[in-house]
């Protein structure tokens, strides 16, 4: 059934990911890189953002069938990866990572465009294909209970980048199984200026508030990956090798939230279905600042995940799908998917670790998390504030749950 094929390919692709994310900056913390050097590294996914929404949206998908690219681009990407996995220096470090970035990047536009030409209703199915990442995510998150120590040093968790490239190569080979999806030789239809119509509509004062509160919401996104793994293992106490396990709770209830944001949006409307997302990420970071001795509450709040996520960050894609034009749709998504993936990425990686650095004792080295976790904290208070005053839809929701799922 092609809806079980495509639901695997999407849990192999975000499961590379999944299996890096959660450890990428405490790893480069145990090897000792200084925090420009963490940023710099963080910055590579920006990078490759920006880059490949030009790449596999001009070049890729008009040169080379989809699922070529993605088998060749994993291989690239699993090489990169191994290298990440033995390279303890910097600069080579920083080169392979680069390398990995620049090729999966794209590689994730490329499987969408997989899955839409291969269903035949992507309105009604894709979100359902979808949920196989969120599954790939939490999947790969139970090796390390094996391959990991309770006290990992960077010998252990280098392993991180052994299990994404292991994966990597998987997809690379199943990718050559996937039905055929030619190039797009004919440019018929795609309007060059669509990026600039798109870019044009941010003067709009909702469109445009939107997007500086995706901005903002973006960086504290990102910023939990940043700290959350180094928080759970060297504050609250909880083993190396179970933080992998403990963070993926809150993919788990991505699910959950996924399947009623529908329903929630036709009740509440967008505004308040948007600011009970950032109220979610607000939330999670307070209870980290006062609440790090008790366990039982950390890993609790990780079901926060799925709200911050679903009403927030999936509420925007889908606001965007029914507030601009048709004819820039596809370029909208793509301009606030690169605020999503790229830049608030980039800001995330060079703010949070001057932060933790700026903020750790220079004698005991250990980390103020509770002065660490009230920027982001204010930071959502901030965005709630402008999206409550200043955001004001034409509409107050979808007109219906259908339109709202799809």
């Amino acid at each position: 059934m092609i809806r079980v094929r495509l639901f695997l390919m999407m849990m192999l692709q975000l499961a590379i990911w999944g299996a890096w994310a959660p450890k990428l900056f405490p790893y480069m913390g145990q090897l000792g890189f200084e925090p420009w050097q963490q940023s710099l590294v963080g910055s590579a996914w920006g990078i490759a953002a920006i880059l490949g929404i030009f790449f596999s949206n001009q070049f890729a998908d008009r040169n080379f069938s989809a699922e070529r690219f993605l088998a060749v681009s994993n291989v690239i990407g699993g090489i990169a990866l191994l290298a990440c996995a033995f390279l303890t220096d910097f600069w080579p470090f920083f080169a392979a990572y680069l390398v990995f970035s620049l090729v999966y990047v794209p590689s994730m536009s490329v499987a969408n465009a997989v899955a839409f030409a291969s269903l035949s209703d992507p309105a009604k199915h894709f979100g359902t294909i979808r949920m196989g990442g969120t599954v790939g995510w939490i999947l790969v998150s139970w090796p390390f209970i094996f391959l990991l120590s309770a006290h990992a040093g960077p010998e252990q968790v280098r392993l991180i980048f052994v299990v994404a490239a292991i994966v990597s190569f998987a997809l690379a080979a199943y990718s050559l199984t996937l039905p055929h999806t030619p190039p797009k030789k004919d440019a018929a239809g795609v309007d060059p200026l669509a990026w600039r119509e798109a870019i044009k509509l941010l003067g709009i004062p909702s469109i445009g508030v939107l997007f500086l509160v995706t901005f903002i919401d973006s960086v504290i996104h990102n910023g939990y990956f940043v700290m959350a793994d180094a928080f759970l293992t060297n504050r609250v106490g909880i083993a190396g090798n179970l933080s992998m396990i403990v963070l993926s709770i809150g993919q788990a209830a991505e699910i959950v939230t996924m399947f009623i944001l529908g329903s929630v949006l036709v009740r509440l409307g967008w505004k308040t279905t948007m600011i009970i997302g950032i109220l979610g990420h607000g939330a999670r970071f307070l209870v980290f600042a006062f609440f790090a001795d008790s366990i039982p509450t950390i890993i609790a709040v990780q079901l926060l995940h799925g709200i911050c996520y679903a009403f927030f960050f999936a509420t925007v894609y889908i606001f965007v799908d029914a507030a601009f034009p048709k004819d820039v749709r596809s370029s909208a998504q793509g301009l606030f998917n690169l605020l999503i993936l790229g830049i608030g990425n980039v800001g995330a990686s060079f703010l949070f670790p001057a932060l933790i650095a700026r903020w750790t004792n220079p004698v005991t080295h250990a980390v103020d998390y509770r002065t660490l976790f009230l920027v982001p904290a204010g930071m959502a208070v901030f965005a709630i504030l402008l999206l409550a005053v200043l955001f004001r839809p034409a509409e107050r929701a979808p007109v219906s749950v259908a339109v709202a799922a799809e």
